[in-house]
């Protein structure tokens, strides 16, 4: 069972009520992980979830070079892995933990189960996915932006 402050505090249950975040309390478990373990592989199956308690968490990519990049650093309160709880496609990016971390971790067949068990629950939560998943789109797109504007002005010079 997670703590109720730690999942209260998380943009993705931001709205929810104390019945809801007990609910989702009891289906979360916690993980520790080292400094430097890999928590899941890119093009690996995914099927959790996870919000960071304590420590940081690297997400990365692997480039056709071979060369990994980094695409962002999370923190606490942070939630990454989301994906996996909707679909069934291979990660699309890799986790390490860049400093001991705890996390929380709920699986898609938990998570499933408690929108189904809660429908009102489940409408709350896919908002508030939705609402990571706009942030980081418009991250990305401002990043491709900022990217296209160097490049371009790299081919004047």
């Amino acid at each position: 069972m997670a703590d109720l402050a730690a999942l209260k505090n998380s943009h993705l249950f931001q709205d929810l009520d104390e019945n809801e975040l007990g609910a989702l309390s009891r289906v979360f478990h916690e993980m520790e992980m080292a400094e430097g373990a890999t928590i899941f592989i890119e093009n690996m199956p995914g099927e959790m979830l996870y919000l960071i308690r304590e420590g940081t968490v690297r997400i990365s990519k692997m480039l056709a070079e071979g060369q990994e990049k980094t695409l962002v650093i999370l923190g606490p309160e942070d939630v990454f892995g989301e994906m996996a709880i909707l679909d069934t496609a291979p990660r699309s990016a890799t986790a390490r933990a860049v400093e001991k971390a705890r996390l929380l971790c709920i699986k898609k067949q938990d998570f499933e189960a408690v929108c189904d068990q809660n429908p009102r629950l489940g409408l709350k939560l896919m908002r508030n996915i939705i609402r990571v998943f706009s942030r980081r789109i418009r991250e990305n797109n401002d990043e491709f932006r900022d990217m296209l504007i160097w490049s371009l002005g790299k081919r004047k010079a």
